[in-house]
């Protein structure tokens, strides 16, 4: 009886690793691509990634059984605009960020950029933050990423001036922006935060030279669009749209 007791336990734990990972396999995972860049132009000021335009996606995927990893050019810990840690900027999300130990640990320890392969994951995602501007813009490895996403059919979604890590990105040697509906930080919100004339171009008029149909809403509110792989959002305020917008798509594909 024992030895049967014994066999039981044995082939239910299996069966049960087994189902593990199982599940594991069938999961969806996507790439986070955050910037490494920490200055904000030539004011002495720093910036970085924005930490709800990480947070609010992060969880939105992860509590949905989402898989994701996250990389930056430079490796290792990722520069927080410390503008986002201002209680005046929390939200739900970036409370949980700040409490979350196994996410910080991973943001020490992010993958490099040059490192990773579009063929082990399903989806990239971009936070913003003034960051992406200086380095992510014109890091070729990114740009090259991007185009392996969107020519493997598989989504590319940015928020904020995320968006502006597409000024190079060519598909078939035309901007991948050329003829798309798209969205980013709009002019009128870099003049409120008075940065116009530091950052080293302006997001809004970027993608319009480039040829993207670029839209907006509001100042700070909520606006999120989507056209076939590429998914964009203009503000902070944004980024959950942005993150929902792209399980959607996610859970589409089989």
């Amino acid at each position: 009886m024992k030895k049967i007791t014994l066999f039981t336990i044995i082939a239910l734990t299996a069966a049960c690793i087994s189902a593990t990972a199982q599940n594991k396999k069938g999961m969806k995972k996507v790439l986070f691509v955050v910037t490494s860049h920490d200055k904000l132009g030539n004011t002495g000021e720093k910036t970085g990634f924005w930490t709800e335009e990480l947070a609010a996606p992060y969880y939105e995927l992860l509590d949905k059984g989402v898989i994701i990893d996250i990389a930056t050019p430079l490796g290792g810990q990722p520069p927080i605009d410390p503008k986002s840690e201002d209680p005046s900027a929390a939200t739900e999300d970036t409370k949980r960020f700040d409490a979350d130990t196994e996410l910080l640990a991973k943001l020490k320890n992010t993958h490099k950029l040059a490192d990773v392969k579009e063929s082990d994951y399903d989806a990239v995602f971009y936070p913003g933050g003034h960051g992406p501007l200086w380095d992510l813009a014109i890091d070729k490895n990114s740009s090259a990423l991007i185009e392996a996403f969107y020519t493997n059919n598989k989504p590319v979604a940015f928020v904020c001036h995320s968006p502006a890590v597409l000024k190079n990105v060519k598909v078939n040697g035309e901007f991948l922006v050329n003829g798309k509906k798209v969205t980013g930080f709009s002019n009128t919100e870099e003049a409120a935060v008075g940065l116009t004339d530091v950052v080293p171009f302006l997001l809004e008029d970027a993608l319009q030279a480039n040829g993207a149909t670029y839209s907006k809403t509001g100042d700070w509110q909520p606006y999120a669009v989507e056209d076939g792989l590429l998914i964009t959002g203009q503000n902070p305020a944004s980024s959950k749209l942005v993150a929902e917008k792209l399980l959607n798509q996610l859970n589409s594909k089989k």
